[in-house]
């Protein structure tokens, strides 16, 4: 039954009876769900910001790739900043960084940016916002198979192609994304 499934950590995979335009053919990776809500972050929606410009508005020099964005991680206060990335000696035991799964981190914290932003790992994707869920909501819209669940592990995160990751997510999981047609449901 879906709804005694460990939602996090995990990807929740967006069905197509989910109307609501946020997400839309989202994959979400879930880091908080227990009797207080849930909390997750899009991963498969690259923002339009360039990230250098955005850090240069808080002064700190990105030292990565010129072409490299912010990404999207939901509607909830788009302001707030999150760094997923694989696991950085330096970020290792510092406050504010969290291990989700083995070679998957999170961190948040101030000299967490200004560390990855001056030597930026090779897996890392910066997130601006947040997907966020009441007290029971998310356990209704699983009921409701507005989502589905999956594991996530860093290759299947960093390695797959933004534009392919739903499509993706659902065959890991045996579902012919093709053979999915959109029913009334949760909007």
């Amino acid at each position: 039954m879906q709804s005694e499934l460990t939602v996090a950590p995990g990807l929740l995979i967006a069905m197509p009876q989910l109307l609501d335009p946020n997400f839309h053919k989202t994959v979400v990776l879930m880091l908080e769900h227990d009797d207080h809500g849930s909390f997750g972050l899009v991963v498969n929606r690259p923002g339009g910001a360039a990230l250098a410009e955005l850090l240069e508005g808080i002064e700190i020099l990105w030292e990565g790739e010129a072409g490299e964005v912010a990404w999207s991680g939901g509607p909830v206060q788009p302001e707030t900043g999150w760094i997923l990335h694989e696991p950085i000696g330096a970020l290792n035991d510092e406050k504010g960084t969290l291990e989700i799964v083995s070679g998957l981190c999170l961190s948040s914290a101030p000299t967490a940016l200004r560390l990855v932003a001056n030597r930026p790992p090779d897996r890392l994707r910066f997130i601006l916002g947040y997907s966020g869920w009441g007290p029971g909501q998310l356990q209704h819209e699983l009921a409701e198979g507005a989502w589905v669940h999956s594991d996530v592990t860093p290759e299947f995160l960093f390695d797959t192609p933004f534009d392919r990751m739903w499509d993706a997510s659902l065959r890991r999981i045996g579902i012919d994304p093709d053979m999915l047609v959109p029913a009334a449901g949760v909007h």
